[in-house]
């Protein structure tokens, strides 16, 4: 979702810039590419690193920089170019879809929010699974609530750990880099944008 279907990631980033600096921790842009993608509980883990002892509990960490990023999100959402379009696409033609994240639930309501109603089949947040990304566990999950071989699937990415968790379950990648590098490699398709993607080109590479 974040990154891939709406561009959130600059909230994420500012949101964290912000929120960190009130508890008296440096927190730049670099800082913040290391995390894209990253499950919530790990990310925590990485700025309670850096703030000094005593400031804030993790619960309190955790619960207050998702709050602030919700309410954001909740006002306003950019989606990403060609991204409502393919989603339409692929609804059009009845292909089962997933939306994978590794946001939690209420984060995914927020976004969901400004798209018409049940725009997915499945939705696999990151507070619904034990392992999250770059855990295949995620898009295991999706393809099992789909009902299809996950062998068999097209996975959408942003992120490095992403593109890890979908290529360890099995799927075909394509990977839509925004703010990192993400290598080429095998069953993984590198594009700058979803807006040439169609239904049938994500056949193609399945065939």
């Amino acid at each position: 979702m974040d990154g891939t279907l709406v561009d959130s990631e600059k909230t994420w980033a500012e949101v964290q810039i912000q929120f960190l600096a009130e508890l008296g921790v440096t927190w730049t842009e670099q800082d913040c590419l290391t995390l894209i993608g990253s499950d919530l509980r790990d990310a925590v883990k990485v700025w309670m690193a850096r703030i000094p002892a005593g400031v804030i509990t993790p619960d309190d960490l955790a619960e207050q920089m998702f709050g602030r990023v919700v309410d954001e999100l909740r006002r306003e959402v950019s989606f990403q170019p060609g991204a409502v379009e393919l989603l339409q696409a692929l609804r059009k033609e009845d292909i089962p879809c997933a939306l994978v994240s590794a946001s939690y639930r209420v984060m995914i309501d927020a976004v969901l929010g400004h798209l018409p109603p049940d725009p997915f089949d499945v939705i696999v947040a990151g507070d619904e699974v034990t392992r999250g990304k770059p855990h295949p566990e995620p898009y295991l999950t999706a393809a099992r609530k789909l009902g299809v071989d996950p062998t068999r699937c097209v996975v959408i990415e942003d992120s490095n750990t992403g593109t890890e968790s979908g290529t360890a379950a099995g799927a075909y990648v394509v990977a839509v880099p925004q703010w990192v590098t993400i290598p080429d490699a095998p069953r993984r398709l590198v594009v700058r944008s979803l807006e040439p993607l169609t239904p049938e080109a994500l056949r193609d590479l399945l065939r």
